[in-house]
């Protein structure tokens, strides 16, 4: 089992305890202040592992609700590769979904191919519009 700092400097205090230096020395004097610094020190270092310990808590349920929030604004299943590339062919993201223009802002909006519907929304300029089937012409 591993001593923590505070019990090192617990265990120091105990021996200089025990070997019973005279107290009316300089030396001894001189020790005790420095465990006492040492003592304040631990206790210091202790507080400070707690706080980074709570704020990495903190982070990490930030990092989770970012996430969600990405999923709830991007989807699951878009590309995480950050290449920006329009033909990325470095995962599976353009296999399930076709692509359409808005004729308001000209946004491509990725669309599932297996929706029915005739209508879409656009999420950049708020418009809704009818999807042309340029297949049935």
């Amino acid at each position: 089992m591993m001593m923590t700092i505070t019990e090192k400097i617990a265990n120091l205090k105990g021996y200089l305890e025990g070997i019973q230096l005279d107290e009316n020395k300089a030396e001894t004097k001189v020790i005790e202040k420095i465990i006492d610094i040492l003592e304040d020190m631990a206790l210091e270092i202790e507080e400070m592992e707690e706080t980074v310990d709570t704020l990495n808590d903190y982070a990490e349920e930030l990092d989770e609700d970012l996430g969600d929030v990405e999923d709830y604004l991007f989807g699951e299943d878009e590309c995480d590769c950050d290449c920006d590339d329009d033909e990325c062919d470095c995962c599976d993201c353009d296999d399930d979904y076709f692509e359409i223009e808005c004729p308001e802002c000209g946004e491509i909006i990725c669309v599932d191919e297996d929706y029915e519907g005739d209508k879409i929304f656009c999420p950049s300029c708020n418009k809704e519009f009818k999807i042309i089937d340029e297949d049935a012409e």
